[in-house]
């Protein structure tokens, strides 16, 4: 052995041995631990006790989405974050959501489904009985049960209970993309039996680990560069590249959305170095759909078995569903990371699987009107409304519906319904507004505002003119991440009437927020489909101030300000956090009981809204024509109704200032009745069309009956 070789081997023996020792070999206990603690043996015992070989499993079709039937069970749904959830004093959040009281407001109000968001225990694991919390707002769980931060599994049970008792169901969340850092994903570092199938994670040779980053200490993976992405796949590793890095902030998260792991040793006393693939933050590995273990899939299964026929929710929502597939792009180092075949067919999956368990589901689908189309045919029975909901967002804000128009063209275009969205306003995430179907088509010309407009030129002013109106300096209270607009209704409301200063408010501007609200409310309520109202909203929750959540926005998630706490009826008039420690927000309207004694407040003319929408059938109806209008504010819907009973105009202002216009309409003959005021407004003018007049932020919905038929009440 020549001098220089023993040198080296001196060098590794007193500088490598250390960090290598530094990883300890899994006790036959901790092992024993983890595996009783993953999600996969979970799944397994769930398939065997109520599914595999049971005659249950062929009692309903599954193969075709079933929209209708989810919207005549319900329509109207509430969108509950539980971390935001004001408790009564010594109550857990499933207390307090089953509580009787509330499900019959909610019944009042015309409201049929909870949305619970999620609720199983999320974040990591470190070493037995050693947990870290949430990174993502519990999107991020480790086990198929309830966070007994929220409560047990039999107060959900009764939540369920109280819930059918006033005609209505529960939904609840299965998040197939990733997982937490948990029992798992632990065990998949060490290769122990097919837990790295679960995932989207590649070991690398000992001879390769010089490639790799090194991990700091108080870390247990550190994210890639791009140089090194090049290099492990050029070198076979990796597929490459993501499209898009989802909540990159530079200097604070992924900028490749790979990481490697430290040095760990595996119950085979080796050691290993993995380098997973995340989406979302470094806390989320990302799993593996097409591996042939398929852990994924009996992973997911579990989690519907549990979350239908244990727990008793009739739907699910599909989390994130377009990156459940990744391919390389041959030739490359960039990899096909969205919407690919593989997302589609895991969709069609478990949706079909809800669906033979007699349950439902939707899906949080952010694409363009192809891929929408794509995964509405086999896949969930409703897909969240990310095509119109920031148009008409856009249009409060700058006055100006022609985005809104556009879209609704591309919807004909692409022979999408209506009724096959849910039409929200709030909910736990920012207003995205990647505007994905104008990024894929960037060198496509639209018709836009009277001209032929790139998608790309069409997305980035999109953009622009929401950052200008939405944030600093007219909106310092609101925040942008890397998606889109974080604040809440009335935040947006109150950035659209330039007012700065919301939680100082007087009495004319709490009004006038509340008026644009409300037409927020008019635009998705009178959308067939599914209408969907969080508790922030029925609060007039504003955002909270940064200052308030410090630690929560560190990592640039601003989506924490759209998050505040609320208490619905008033149960903890004396709380300041919720169970979660997320700080109480301001709240412009009160809680439910106290709006539902004024005729004028926003819950009020919420449920009076709710009550046309269910009399007149609005849900199953169809929208067949967006007239032209010459006021760039103002929008209108023509609804054909269902059993012929005649149409519903549905005319809104997102301008400040007075409409008074003629307008060409088909569909609709004769006398109108205004639904609102029930009164007969307007029939046909002089010159053959309809007249509309409307105040600033004004909104009316009125109804042209069939011959010999009429609506008035």
């Amino acid at each position: 052995m020549t001098s220089k070789i023993k040198i080296l081997c001196l060098f590794l023996a007193l500088f490598l041995t250390p960090v290598l020792l530094s990883a300890q070999p899994p006790t036959s206990t901790y092992l024993k631990w983890l595996t009783d603690q993953s999600m996969l043996r979970e799944a397994s015992t769930l398939a065997q006790d109520y599914v595999s070989g049971k005659g249950s499993q062929w009692q309903h079709s599954y193969e075709q989405p079933q929209t209708q039937a989810v919207l005549q069970k319900a329509s109207v749904w509430f969108t509950a974050y539980p971390g935001s959830t004001i408790t009564k004093e010594g109550e857990s959040v499933l207390q307090t959501l089953g509580n009787a009281e509330l499900w019959q407001t909610f019944k009042k109000i015309g409201i049929e489904a909870m949305h619970t968001g999620p609720l199983k225990k999320a974040g990591g694991i470190v070493g037995e009985n050693k947990y870290t919390p949430t990174v993502d707002g519990w999107f991020d769980r480790i086990t198929l049960n309830i966070d007994p931060l929220f409560g047990t599994e039999s107060e959900y049970k009764n939540l369920v209970r109280t819930a059918q008792n006033s005609q209505a169901i529960l939904i609840g969340d299965i998040i197939p993309g990733h997982t937490g850092k948990g029992a798992d994903f632990r065990l998949a570092e060490m290769a122990y039996q097919d837990y790295p199938g679960l995932y989207t994670m590649v070991e690398i040779e000992t001879k390769d680990w010089s490639l790799l980053p090194k991990v700091p200490s108080n870390q247990d993976s550190v994210n890639l560069s791009s140089e090194q992405v090049d290099v492990l796949t050029q070198k076979g590793y990796l597929p490459g590249h993501l499209q898009r890095v989802l909540f990159s902030v530079p200097g604070k998260t992924g900028l490749t959305g790979w990481d490697a792991t430290k040095e760990v040793m595996g119950p085979d006393n080796k050691y290993r170095r993995w380098v997973y693939l995340h989406y979302f933050k470094p806390g989320q590995p990302t799993l593996n759909w097409l591996d042939p273990s398929f852990a994924a899939q009996r992973l997911i299964s579990g989690d519907i078995i549990k979350t239908k026929t244990v727990l008793g929710a009739s739907i699910i929502r599909l989390d994130a569903n377009p990156f459940l597939g990744i391919e390389p792009q041959a030739g490359t180092t960039n990899a096909r990371s969205e919407s690919t075949y593989l997302s589609l067919e895991a969709s069609n999956m478990i949706a079909q699987m809800m669906r033979k368990l007699g349950g439902w589901s939707f899906q949080e689908l952010n694409l363009g009107f192809n891929d929408i189309q794509a995964f509405a045919t086999h896949g969930p029975d409703l897909s969240y409304d990310f095509v119109t909901r920031p148009a008409y967002q856009h249009a409060l804000l700058t006055g100006n519906a022609a985005f809104l128009k556009l879209n609704f063209s591309l919807l004909k275009q692409y022979s999408l319904k209506s009724q096959q969205f849910i039409h929200a306003l709030q909910n736990h995430d920012e207003i995205t507004y990647e505007l994905v179907h104008f990024q894929e088509h960037a060198d496509t010309l639209f018709d836009y505002r009277g001209k032929q407009v790139s998608g790309a030129k069409i997305r980035n002013s999109i953009q622009a003119e929401m950052e200008v109106y939405a944030t600093t300096p007219r909106a310092p209270y609101n925040q942008l991440s890397g998606n889109g607009l974080c604040t809440t209704s009335a935040g947006l409301a109150a950035a659209a009437l330039n007012i700065q200063n919301p939680y100082q408010a007087n009495d004319q501007e709490k009004a006038n927020i509340q008026k644009a609200h409300v037409l927020m409310v008019m635009y998705n309520a009178f959308l067939p489909g599914v209408f969907a109202i969080s508790g922030w909203d029925l609060v007039g929750a504003l955002p909270l101030p940064v200052d308030s959540i410090k630690e929560l926005v560190k990592d640039g998630d601003y989506r924490w300000i759209n998050r505040g706490a609320y208490d619905l009826m008033d149960v903890n008039s004396k709380a300041k956090l919720s169970n979660t420690k997320l700080p109480k927000a301001t709240s412009l309207y009160g809680s439910l009981p106290e709006q539902l004694k004024k005729p004028d407040s926003f819950v009020s003319q919420l449920k009076n809204i709710l009550a046309l929408r269910k009399k007149y059938q609005v849900h199953i109806g169809q929208v067949i024509d967006i007239p032209v209008t010459k006021d760039k504010g103002l929008f209108i819907m023509i609804n054909k109704l269902p059993d012929n009973q005649g149409f519903l105009v549905t005319a809104l202002n997102f301008g400040q200032k007075k409409i008074m216009e003629n307008v060409k309409i088909r569909g609709p003959e004769g006398t109108g009745l205004n639904l609102l005021k029930d009164e007969y407004e307007w029939g046909v003018s002089y010159l053959g069309d309809y007249y509309f007049e409307l105040e600033p932020l004004e909104a009316k919905a009125i109804f042209f009956a069939t011959p010999n038929r009429t609506g008035k009440s």
